[in-house]
């Protein structure tokens, strides 16, 4: 257990009968945030995502259930339905329960979702904050998200989408902007992407960064371009989980030293 010593005074009750969803940030336990902790000291039961990894759930206090629900692209996962209910189901057996999610809970982790859902059924929550991967990754790489000489703006994306149905992207929009595009879950539907962007006016020289595994010991950083970004990802066997960032900030990993014996 971890003394959070001066800081407990700081940490709201968790009740029981409630849900607390809580952001683990990135991956590096180091930057799991003090009422992260505290969750993880107090919680019955941890329902987690696939994100998370073994030496977060290590810090849970002795005793603390722990339920997968872990959801990964293109792979056998949990319904959000079915983790929605059994959020419900546990509160209403009077636990603590902790909704324990990689990243920010209302950044691409459907923790809105799972928050309206306790809301219509009357269970108490709590949010925590995490470091968003997008953001942070970006930062473990080198790669600034905003500089005065670069961008004004950053876009935040999803890339797990239907390029061909009702939630087709307006990528002439984005490109239109300027701003450098970051995108989430954006590998199974890379080379679609990279090619509605060069359809929409990119230039194929774009830089385009990949941070795999952002933060943790097994990171692993890719810089290239617009046009060569399918080939080179293959070649280099980078998978999910993996932030992509296209635009003027990723040449600044190479500008700050980044790259060179360096993560």
């Amino acid at each position: 257990m971890i003394d959070l010593g001066p800081l407990t005074a700081h940490m709201p009750t968790f009740e029981p009968g409630s849900v607390w969803l809580v952001g683990a940030g990135p991956g590096d336990p180091g930057l799991l945030t003090a009422r992260a902790i505290h969750a993880l000291q107090t919680a019955d039961v941890i329902v987690y995502d696939a994100l998370v990894g073994a030496e977060i759930l290590d810090l849970a206090r002795p005793g603390a259930e722990r339920e997968f629900a872990g959801k990964r692209g293109g792979k056998p996962s949990a319904k959000q339905g079915d983790i929605i209910d059994r959020l419900i189901e546990l509160a209403q057996e009077g636990k603590r329960v902790l909704r324990l999610k990689g990243g920010d809970p209302f950044v691409f982790g459907r923790g809105g979702e799972e928050a309206l859902a306790l809301v219509a059924a009357g269970v108490p929550f709590h949010v925590v904050p995490g470091i968003t991967a997008g953001l942070g990754g970006l930062t473990a790489a080198g790669i600034p998200a905003t500089t005065r000489d670069t961008n004004q703006a950053v876009v935040l994306m999803t890339g797990h989408l239907a390029l061909d149905g009702p939630e087709t992207i307006d990528w002439a929009a984005f490109v239109a902007t300027g701003v450098p595009l970051v995108l989430y879950m954006a590998m199974n539907n890379l080379a679609a992407i990279m090619a509605e962007l060069a359809r929409a006016g990119m230039p194929g020289d774009t830089p385009v960064g990949f941070v795999n595994k952002a933060t943790t010991v097994d990171q692993r950083v890719l810089v290239s371009t617009l046009d060569r970004a399918v080939d080179d990802v293959a070649a280099a066997g980078i998978e999910a989980p993996t932030i992509t960032v296209i635009g003027s900030i990723v040449p600044l990993r190479a500008a700050l030293g980044f790259g060179d014996g360096r993560p």
